[in-house]
């Protein structure tokens, strides 16, 4: 099975492509717009799958669709309200609710290969879905999170934290207060669960909020090393794959 990732936030794609590649899914490529979809789909064979974001950097996907002819079955990646979504069950093979639980993700995956359309027999009513969603909803990412401190539970607000990083098997939240708090979660499950406006995963160990960056300075190996307000414990460097994206964010 060959399938790809429509998703403009690319923490949410790489995380779906990880997820995927473990129940042997061949992920062959992601997009992250309309324009950079609409080009690869005119110079490439169609595949079994397509994951489909609705809401891209550049407009809704349905306008690639406008434009060329489906030739793959979808699986909708949304965060779109349930209630709106009982529609999608008719026209693709499923709809996963952002953040994207694995099991939903393995039983779509299943669901998929159980049906095994043809090709010649996929047939998505973009304009049924398109009348569905006139009244689009906002996001909702995580606003607060929650570490235990002695006895007392400490409530840290999104907007205070400056940089989650992992040190020695743990997840810490570093906050503006000059403190890490150790969290019961993974780096990896924060991905879909941070707003990409503020947060930004500069390499395996580091999550930087923009808000609280100090500088920005050019390092080795065409690298860049950051510098926050008030956490100074580690180095945080922007990994060289990551340093054109990350340049991207700024913007």
């Amino acid at each position: 099975m060959k399938a790809i990732i429509i998703e403009d936030e690319k923490p949410a794609a790489r995380r779906l492509k990880r997820l995927l590649e473990e129940m042997n899914v061949d992920v062959s490529t992601m997009l992250h717009s309309v324009g950079e979809s609409l080009e690869w789909f005119h110079n490439n064979e169609h595949p079994d799958l397509i994951f489909l974001d609705i809401q891209l950097s550049d407009g809704l996907s349905f306008e690639i669709f406008d434009a060329i002819e489906v030739k793959s079955a979808i699986i909708f990646t949304t965060a779109y309200d349930e209630y709106a979504l009982q529609a999608f069950k008719l026209n693709s093979i499923d709809y996963l609710l952002k953040p994207i639980d694995e099991d939903d993700l393995e039983k779509a995956i299943k669901k998929y290969r159980d049906f095994k359309p043809e090709k010649e027999q996929i047939s998505v009513d973009f304009e049924d879905i398109k009348k569905l969603l006139s009244n689009p909803i906002e996001r909702e990412y995580k606003k607060r999170f929650t570490a235990r401190v002695g006895q007392h539970i400490k409530i840290i607000n999104a907007d205070e934290v400056e940089s989650f990083y992992s040190e020695n098997k743990g997840t810490y939240a570093a906050t503006i207060d000059g403190r890490s708090y150790l969290l019961d979660t993974t780096l990896e499950n924060l991905e879909g669960e941070l707003s990409p406006q503020l947060f930004f995963r500069v390499s395996r160990k580091f999550y930087v909020n923009i808000n609280h960056i100090n500088d920005i300075i050019s390092y080795t190996n065409s690298r860049l090393k950051i510098k926050l307000n008030r956490f100074n414990d580690q180095e945080i460097i922007v990994s060289r794959e990551r340093v054109k994206d990350f340049k991207l964010w700024l913007e």
